[in-house]
């Protein structure tokens, strides 16, 4: 398996700059994730990758190999496509031995070539060599498809048809492995399987991963590390704990979860603990800087709501609430605070009340859980 390391990839579209000075260092065997809204230049950077696309300027290192200027099928790449990419006319063991055909093609006889080709257009007339029988048997059993292998993938499920995907991809024991946005056309409750199994066969068979995604979500729970990336450039690379602990701008605060961001001046700094004035609020924070204006980040979840008027906390304020949102095992309030309207998130257990809007709540944070950017 490979590390992957770009250095200052550019890419031009038409006089356009869609990326620029993209630097990534995946290890060997990390799963990694580049996330961030639609037209941020993800996909195109995978796709300069994957060959797919010519940077402008930089270099791209797959291993020891320098592969910018090399084409797709001699990177050793596989490629796991948002549509899947699955050939409809042929069944799930032709699909999966598509790319050793291939293989075959390219270093065959004349006379081999003539039996390849014809395999390809119908697998009942020549047979398959043994080894490719069983290399594309052996895959299928790993991504628990080997009752499906004769049939269309027309007739499976939209889960099936992404694994059928991804054990075309494996079948060719790539040093890196490439997915687009894989799990986008499934249901909820679907990508939450799929996430386990592709992150189970990755850490089983350490490929070194990379896993374009717009959805936080499924990059926080994937990922080893993540890049999150805005109008073509690289914000922050981090774990997940790191980003959404020490987010260094406010719009990967905004992105990676759910934040609460408000405007503020520092008005004091003593004895480490900074004094921030929010409109007609003071909150205090640990975080040290020395700007004078800042924005001031608070986590929904961190910020509790008060019982019996208790006043334990460094940063207590009052609050009407706006509206209340029940999620299951959360409920999340809007909560308006002086000129600002908080985003507030309590465990509910069975039996608990749900606060109605209108209601005055008393609201506490501790300096902690205030973040200074």
């Amino acid at each position: 398996m490979g590390s992957v390391v770009v250095e200052q990839l550019r890419k031009d579209f038409s006089g356009v700059t869609v990326l620029q000075n993209i630097d990534l260092d995946i290890k060997e065997g990390e799963f990694f994730a580049l996330l961030g809204p639609s037209g941020c230049g993800k996909t195109t950077t995978m796709r300069c990758i994957a060959g797919f696309e010519s940077p402008t300027s930089g270099t791209i290192k797959i291993g020891d190999r320098d592969v910018a200027k090399l084409a797709p099928n001699e990177r050793n790449c596989g490629m796991v496509f948002q549509s899947y990419a699955l050939f409809p006319h042929m069944n799930v063991f032709d699909n999966v031995a598509y790319s050793l055909n291939i293989k075959e093609l390219r270093k065959g006889n004349l006379f081999k070539k003539v039996g390849v080709y014809t395999r390809m257009l119908n697998s009942k007339l020549v047979k398959y060599p043994k080894e490719i029988e069983k290399k594309v048997m052996d895959i299928l059993e790993y991504v628990e498809l080997t009752d499906h292998a004769k049939k269309l993938t027309s007739e499976l499920s939209g889960g099936q048809q992404q694994r059928v995907a991804l054990a075309r991809a494996l079948v060719m024991e790539p040093e890196v492995l490439l997915m687009d946005e894989p799990l986008s056309n499934l249901d909820l409750k679907l990508r939450h399987t799929m996430r386990n199994t592709i992150r189970r066969i990755q850490q089983d068979l350490k490929i070194t991963t990379i896993f374009v995604t717009h959805d936080q979500e499924e990059a926080m729970s994937m990922a080893d590390r993540i890049a999150v990336m805005k109008d073509g450039e690289i914000l922050q690379i981090g774990t997940p704990t790191d980003l959404y602990s020490n987010p260094k701008t406010p719009f990967i605060a905004d992105f990676v979860g759910t934040s609460n961001i408000l405007p503020g001046k520092v008005v004091a700094s003593d004895n480490g603990i900074t004094t921030v004035q929010i409109g007609n609020q003071q909150i205090k924070s640990v975080t040290q800087t020395d700007k004078t204006d800042v924005q001031v980040i608070i986590r929904p979840e961190n910020i509790n709501v008060l019982n019996g008027g208790s006043d334990d906390y460094d940063n207590a304020f009052e609050g009407t609430i706006q509206f209340a949102t029940y999620l299951g095992n959360t409920v999340r309030y809007d909560i308006k605070v002086g000129e600002h309207q908080l985003v507030v998130d309590t465990t509910y257990e069975s039996g608990d009340s749900i606060k109605r809007s209108g209601e005055k709540v008393r609201l506490g944070v501790s300096p902690e859980r205030v973040l200074l950017i």
